[in-house]
C-alpha cells in the first residue's frame, strides 16, 4: 500500500467556494482516502506514510487542457502572425505531411514535460499517428483523452482511414494505462467533414459506445461558408444531424447566437475554450461569459502549441479571465473562481471524466497539483483563488501527482528525461520544417 498525506496546505477542493485554511489532504493506492480541516488524525501516521509539507503552499485538483494538439509543440513560434486558414494552408499541413509516428510520440512528450511542470496532469488531445500519443501518455504518467482526427475532404480512401484507425485505436487503448487513457472519435470540424461523413462517425461513436471532439465555429470565415454551402451555421448544422445527441466536446465555439448557446447548454455540449489560441489567431472572443451565465459546461483549453504559443494553464486561466472582462467592459466579468473551476472540474465535466478527477474529493482519482505561494509576486495572504488566476505563473508548481504518483517534485520532472526530449524534439522540429529537395 502507498500512502501519501499532503499537510498543513490551503486546500481548494473545487467543490465549493471555499477554500480550506490549512488542511491535510490523505492519498491511499492512488485515491483521495480523506480531507482533514484542520488535520489529519494521529491514526493514519505510521512509517510507510511519505508526508509532503503543505505549509505556505495551495493543494487544488489537476488542471485540466480540454483541447490540445500536443504533438505541435514541435511547430512552436514555426509560423506565427498568420492567419488561421494561411496559417494551415501553406505552414502547417505541409510541415505535418511529413510526420512519422516517432515525430509525434517525442512532441507529445515535450508537450507532457511542459503540461506536467505547469500543473496540467490530463488532456484533450486531437492529432495523428494517436497510438504513439497514447505510448507517450502512458509513459508520462499523465492522463490523456485521445482522438484521432478524422477528415474526409482529402477523399474518400483517407476518411475510411480515419474511422479505421480511430476504431483501432478506442479498441487498443480506451481505458487504458491503468485507466489513464479514454479514447473519443475527432472528426476535425464541419468544413473538413462533410455531413454523410460525420453520421458515420456519429454511427461508429454509438457502435463503441463513446464521445465526440470536434472543432466549431471557430472563424467568421468558418460560419459564413457553412451557411452558404448548407443553409446552416456550423451549430445548427451539427443540430440538424443529430451530432449533439452524444457526448460531445467542441473547440473553441467562438461565433455563436444566443439562440445556438442555448443549443450547446440544452445538450450538454462541453465547451472548450481557448483564448490565447483565439486571440493569436485573431479568431475571435468567444461568449464565455454569456454561456456561463447560461451554466453551460465549460473547459480551458490551450491548444497546439504551435498557436499559443505555449501550453501553461496557469497562464490561461489569466488571459481568459482578463479577456471577458475588457470584451464587455465589466470588471465583475469571468470572476477568479469561475476561471479556476474551468480549469479543473468544468474541463472534467466537458470531458466527461469528472467521476473520477476535476476535484479534491474522497474516492477521487488523486490527480493534485501544489503550487508555491510564499512568494513575493504572491504576497500578501488575501485571496488564493485570485493569486492562482491573476498572480500565478506555471512556474510556481513545485509538486504534481497523478493516480497518487509523484510526477514531478520540487519543480522537476520525476519520470520524463527533459534533456532528452528536448534534444529529440529539436532534431526532428528542424527535419519537419526543412523543405525537401
Amino acid at each position: 500500500m502507498t500512502r501519501i498525506l499532503i499537510q498543513g496546505g490551503v486546500v481548494l477542493p473545487m467543490t465549493s467556494r471555499s477554500a480550506i485554511g490549512r488542511g491535510d489532504v490523505y492519498v491511499e493506492d492512488g485515491i483521495i482516502a480523506g480531507i482533514f480541516p484542520g488535520g489529519a488524525p494521529e491514526s493514519i501516521q505510521g512509517p510507510d506514510l511519505q508526508v509532503i509539507d503543505a505549509r505556505n503552499k495551495a493543494v487544488l485538483p489537476g488542471l485540466v487542457n480540454a483541447h490540445t494538439h500536443a504533438a505541435m509543440t514541435l511547430f512552436r513560434s514555426y509560423a506565427d502572425d498568420l492567419p488561421l486558414m494561411r496559417w494551415l494552408n501553406e505552414k502547417i499541413w505541409p510541415a505535418e505531411a511529413n510526420l512519422t509516428g516517432d515525430d509525434v510520440y517525442w512532441g507529445t512528450l515535450l508537450a507532457a514535460a511542459e503540461m506536467l511542470k505547469s500543473g496540467t496532469t490530463v488532456f484533450a488531445d486531437m492529432y495523428f499517428f494517436m497510438d504513439r500519443v497514447a505510448e507517450a501518455v502512458a509513459e508520462s504518467g499523465m492522463r490523456g483523452h485521445l482522438s484521432r482526427g478524422m477528415i474526409s475532404v482529402a477523399g474518400e480512401a483517407n476518411g475510411n482511414k480515419g474511422m479505421t484507425e480511430s476504431e483501432a485505436l478506442f479498441s487498443d487503448w480506451n481505458n487504458g494505462a491503468g485507466g489513464r487513457v479514454r479514447v473519443w472519435l475527432g472528426p476535425h470540424a464541419p468544413y473538413t467533414c462533410n455531413p454523410d461523413y460525420l453520421k458515420k462517425v456519429m454511427a461508429l461513436a454509438d457502435r463503441l459506445g463513446t464521445g465526440l471532439h470536434i472543432h466549431l465555429a471557430e472563424t467568421r470565415t468558418e460560419v459564413e461558408d457553412m451557411k452558404k454551402q448548407y443553409g446552416k451555421s456550423p451549430i445548427e448544422l451539427m443540430d440538424s444531424i443529430g451530432f449533439f445527441e452524444r457526448p460531445v466536446l467542441a473547440a473553441h465555439c467562438v461565433h455563436l447566437s444566443e439562440a445556438e448557446e442555448e443549443i450547446l447548454v440544452a445538450k450538454k455540449v462541453g465547451v472548450a475554450h481557448n483564448p490565447e489560441s483565439n486571440m493569436k489567431l485573431a479568431s475571435g472572443i468567444a461568449p464565455i461569459e454569456s454561456l456561463r451565465r447560461r451554466q453551460a459546461v465549460i473547459g480551458l483549453g490551450t491548444d497546439g502549441a504551435s498557436s499559443n504559443n505555449n501550453l501553461d494553464l496557469i497562464e490561461e486561466m489569466r488571459q481568459a479571465a482578463f479577456l471577458q472582462k475588457v470584451n464587455l467592459f465589466d470588471p465583475t466579468a469571468m470572476p477568479a473562481y469561475a476561471v479556476l473551476e474551468m480549469a479543473t472540474i468544468g474541463g472534467a465535466r466537458a470531458l466527461g471524466w469528472d467521476d473520477a478527477i476535476g476535484s479534491l474529493e474522497t474516492g477521487k482519482r488523486a490527480d493534485i497539483v501544489i503550487v508555491n505561494m510564499d512568494q513575493p509576486h504572491l504576497c500578501p495572504d488575501f485571496d488564493p483563488v485570485a493569486h492562482l488566476v491573476y498572480s500565478a505563473r506555471g512556474s510556481d508548481v513545485e509538486t504534481v501527482l497523478v493516480d497518487g504518483k509523484i510526477l514531478v517534485q520540487e519543480g522537476k520532472l520525476t519520470q520524463l528525461n527533459e534533456k532528452q526530449i528536448m534534444e529529440e524534439a529539436r532534431a526532428r522540429a528542424i527535419r519537419l520544417t526543412t523543405p525537401q529537395s
